[in-house]
């Protein structure tokens, strides 16, 4: 008999494991996993010594996918001239032109921009703090 709950319960364990891994990603997931991966790079890129001093001079990347002006801000950063003999720069603006084609795009009528506020991507995002 214990044989037989242990066989059930490892029958309903993965079963869990493969409902939850099967579903698909959202679009709204992947825009906000991607703008996230990108400012976090960009942080890493800035705070980095071994990195070329032109970086000092890229426009501030500071993403929040629920805000309109982060269209025109992808744009800023990809066509910016600067840093292109720069590898994590390069890719970095891969990233974000990804992220712009998939926002005006494939997600196009999925996303709700909740504000249109600029000078608000200009400002690094501090976490919320949590109260004990």
């Amino acid at each position: 008999l214990s044989t037989m709950k242990m066989l059930l319960l490892l029958i309903a364990l993965l079963s869990a494991a493969l409902l939850a891994s099967a579903a698909p990603p959202t679009c709204y997931s992947r825009v906000l996993s991607l703008s996230k991966e990108i400012t976090e790079s960009f942080k890493e890129l800035q705070t980095s010594k071994t990195v070329d001093s032109c970086v000092e001079t890229l426009p501030r990347l500071y993403l929040d996918i629920h805000n309109y002006c982060v269209l025109a801000k992808l744009r800023d950063f990809v066509a910016y001239p600067g840093c292109d003999r720069v590898v994590e720069v390069n890719e970095l603006k891969e990233k974000a032109r990804s992220l712009y084609t998939i926002l005006i795009s494939y997600c196009r009528r999925d996303l709700v921009f909740l504000t249109d506020d600029c000078t608000a991507l200009e400002i690094p995002i501090s976490p919320p703090i949590e109260h004990s």
